[in-house]
């Protein structure tokens, strides 16, 4: 890149508006800002209103989210056919383009696609979001988007209350849904993707990856695999 460029680009991103907490944005004008904002890691457009994460803490949210994610990528290790995402920009809508901590969705045949420029478009199956500082949000706005556009099954950890929410899918509204006699919850959408959230809840990893292992030997995951795969060849 010439000398003459690097000023041109730098002159482009000082005429654009600075992307400000609180703003009320459509969804072009706020990918502009974002986009001209390259020292920006997580900002997220829900019903129109920007939000812009706080510093994060290491205790309250670097390692829940190290913990969901090493969980969810032993599924992903072991489920060919779908696509785990880490802090991916999803569009939903004109009003709404969130960033959820983690997601997980069916690459063919699914609710979503990839856009030409590499966007997750539409609804992924299932949502993760760590939750300190944002819970106000998280179980109102982006609760109410997540079921509004219906993705299946939307989980938060809410850190500050050690209590692990998962909310499923059903007719048009989300209902809680309770660990088994067993202590684990078990997902519909991804089967053999288990979840002791009381181990979760106690930093308990060992146990966590051992759950999910025996989820991965069932019978139902491996008819999942086979429809997958089976997706894939149409």
């Amino acid at each position: 890149m010439t000398a003459s460029s690097i000023a041109s680009k730098s002159t482009l991103q000082s005429t654009i508006p600075r992307l400000e907490n609180g703003d009320k944005l459509t969804l072009s004008e706020f990918e502009r800002r974002y986009e001209a904002m390259p020292h920006i890691k997580k900002a997220e457009l829900i019903e129109g209103k920007v939000y812009m994460a706080s510093p994060l803490r290491i205790t309250q949210h670097g390692e829940p989210h190290g913990y969901i994610m090493t969980w969810l990528g032993v599924y992903k290790a072991s489920t060919p056919g779908v696509q785990l995402g880490d802090n991916c920009t999803v569009r939903l809508d004109a009003d709404n383009e969130p960033q959820p901590d983690a997601l997980l969705r069916i690459e063919v045949g699914g609710q979503s696609t990839i856009s030409e420029d590499g966007y997750v478009e539409g609804a992924p199956e299932l949502i993760v979001e760590i939750a300190a500082s944002t819970v106000s949000i998280d179980l109102h706005d982006k609760l109410n988007v997540y079921r509004r556009h219906g993705v299946r099954e939307y989980l938060v950890w809410r850190v500050d209350d050690c209590q692990f929410d998962w909310f499923r899918w059903q007719e048009g509204r989300y209902i809680a849904v309770e660990p088994n006699a067993d202590g684990m919850i078990c997902s519909e959408v991804y089967p053999g993707l288990w979840l002791d959230s009381a181990a979760l809840l106690s930093g308990d990893l060992v146990r966590v990856i051992a759950i999910i292992q025996q989820g991965l030997a069932s019978a139902e995951h491996r008819d999942f695999i086979e429809k997958l795969i089976e997706k894939g060849r149409e």
